[in-house]
């Protein structure tokens, strides 16, 4: 179901743009490359100078290596288009204080300790936090069995999605239809 439509005529001034991408290696580690891009879509004048409408403020980009496990055993980022050349561009090294975190066991509390504020780049920090939830989604069907379809009942072990989110809880309508062995027995 699309959003409503707007009530009033509107013109588009930002976009910000996030693509994941995942990728299994011949190793068996996977590969997550994420970007996030910021463009304007009128001339913007910056500290720096001015960016042309349609010329990203921001294109970066940030890559983790996990393992199985979602640990992450490699990390680098690096920037296309910065707001401050020579200056935002340095902190991509910094990213390999991701080596070691867990993206399912406190991911997000740990990367703002390692790399908030001025010890990382606001947009990196931000874009990373997507990883844990983007990596589940490569995970689900290919590393971890969903149990989904026909034989979704043989297993003894509860699917890992459910409970997960609103839709998939055990006391609900999608787990009753889909899942019903694993309804909640109240």
């Amino acid at each position: 179901m699309p959003l409503s439509t707007p009530v009033s005529r509107r013109a588009l001034r930002h976009s910000r743009v996030i693509d994941v991408q995942a990728y299994v290696r011949d190793d068996g580690l996977w590969d997550i490359d994420a970007r996030i891009t910021d463009i304007k879509s009128y001339d913007a004048t910056l500290a720096s100078g001015p960016r042309p409408a349609g010329t990203p403020l921001h294109d970066l980009h940030l890559r983790i290596t996990v393992d199985r496990e979602l640990t992450i055993v490699e990390a680098e980022a690096a920037s296309d288009a910065v707001p401050y050349p020579g200056f935002c561009d340095t902190i991509g090294p910094a990213y390999s204080a991701l080596i070691g975190l867990n993206l399912l066991k406190n991911f997000r509390r740990d990367l703002k300790q390692r790399l908030a504020g001025i010890a990382g780049c606001t947009h990196l920090t931000e874009l990373a936090q997507v990883l844990p939830t983007a990596t589940v989604q490569a995970f689900a069907g290919d590393v971890w069995s969903t149990r989904d379809g026909e034989n979704a009942d043989l297993s003894h072990e509860k699917p890992f999605q459910l409970d997960k989110c609103h839709a998939l809880r055990t006391d609900g309508g999608a787990v009753a239809q889909y899942y019903p062995r694993w309804v909640a027995k109240v």
